[in-house]
């Protein structure tokens, strides 16, 4: 692993500049934690924030992605094609949920970070998808007349699938080294976007100069220790696709350290509040406040958020109290406090019963319409 130097311990002038900022995030995330936790609805709470998070993410990128979008694309209703904001925005949704089922340190560990970056195993899986691909190719033409009339278009699409799964051997590292010193010119000229990598942007160097900065992290308070985590991935830039890691990783570290133990925290939800200039600033100190200042802001929207809930949850009880024990309106108001927004088609599939019978119990649960339409309507809490 790569030290540097400007990983060591925090100097004391550093930390007396930090110190109310500091105070006030440990404090703030403190009282969420503790709500999420006692509160009846801090399962909906926590699977709300993975939705607002992924949708952070992409602000603090500078791209826009409408969180009812990416609900029903979660729920493969989407109204149109997909945009590639959207596409991210949804790995980073699944992210979130797969570091949140795992233990609580599993992304900051070796296996964990090799799988959230896709590099251990996946690359392997997506050669063997090529291969498999490219094997009912082989076989069709196998009793076809090598002078058939697409027998020269057929010839060029074996020879690109050859070309491609070359390109994916190289890069996921199953080729030989002797082989890949004679095909990287080759590499260089069939991919002159870098589409499958840069040879000059090393992410397993970067990325272990940034876990070098583990053990500091690990020895501070977990809230000014997931700062300087963070300030390190935005510095280092371990990964080009998947900068928006470095966000849900902040999160895994209080988790792991035992400061948020009932939900995800959603970092990126308050880092979209911070001005662009004080979380891109040269000055280190400006960088390291606007952070913590991102924890503090996004812990007092999530107690926000859990008033909010809290109150909607009352008033959907109010409606089903007394009623049969068999009946779904608890149920819906579980699934629509687990959602920014729900549609009679999503409630259908959840409760297994008809859209008919979704819009008769979303009319008896008085939840608010949130699209102003007569027909494709949707309802959620605001």
């Amino acid at each position: 692993m790569i030290h540097k130097k400007s990983e060591s311990p925090l100097p004391p002038d550093l930390l007396q500049l930090l110190l109310p900022a500091i105070t006030a995030a440990e404090d703030a995330v403190a009282r969420l934690d503790e709500r999420v936790l006692r509160s009846p609805v801090g399962e909906g709470f926590a699977e709300r924030s993975h939705f607002f998070d992924a949708a952070g993410a992409l602000w603090v990128a500078g791209e826009l992605v409408h969180v009812e979008d990416l609900v029903l694309h979660d729920a493969h209703m989407d109204s149109r094609a997909p945009t590639h904001e959207l596409t991210i925005a949804h790995s980073v949704l699944r992210a979130r949920r797969r570091i949140w089922t795992g233990e609580p340190s599993w992304a900051l560990g070796v296996s964990g970070l090799a799988t959230l970056t896709a590099t251990g195993g996946e690359g392997e899986g997506k050669a063997q998808e090529a291969k498999s691909v490219a094997a009912p190719l082989e076989t069709d033409g196998e009793g076809e007349d090598e002078d058939g009339p697409l027998a020269a278009e057929m010839a060029e699409i074996d020879a690109l699938l050859a070309r491609s799964q070359k390109l994916l051997d190289i890069h996921t590292g199953k080729t030989p080294e002797s082989e890949t010193a004679a095909v990287t010119p080759a590499r260089r000229n069939e991919d002159p976007l870098g589409l499958l990598g840069d040879d000059e942007w090393d992410e397993e160097q970067r990325l272990a100069e940034w876990r070098s900065v583990q053990p500091l992290g690990d020895s501070l308070p977990p809230v000014l220790g997931a700062i300087i985590l963070f300030e390190a991935w935005e510095r280092i830039e371990p990964l080009r696709r998947q900068h928006w890691l470095g966000g849900l990783l902040v999160a895994s570290h209080l988790r792991a350290r035992g400061k948020v133990a009932s939900h995800l925290f959603s970092f990126y939800g308050g880092l979209k509040l911070v001005r662009h200039e004080r979380r891109r600033a040269r000055d280190r100190v400006t960088r390291l406040q606007a952070f913590l200042e991102a924890m503090h802001l996004g812990a007092v929207a999530g107690l926000k958020e859990i008033d909010r809930l809290s109150l909607a949850r009352t008033q959907m009880e109010l409606r089903f109290r007394g009623r049969r024990s068999n009946s779904s309106l608890p149920e819906l108001a579980d699934f629509i406090l687990s959602r920014p927004m729900v549609s009679a088609a999503m409630i259908a599939r959840h409760l297994r019963i008809t859209p008919r019978g979704a819009l008769n119990l979303v009319n008896e649960i008085g939840i608010r319409e949130i699209t102003g339409r007569g027909r494709y309507r949707a309802w959620g809490i605001i």
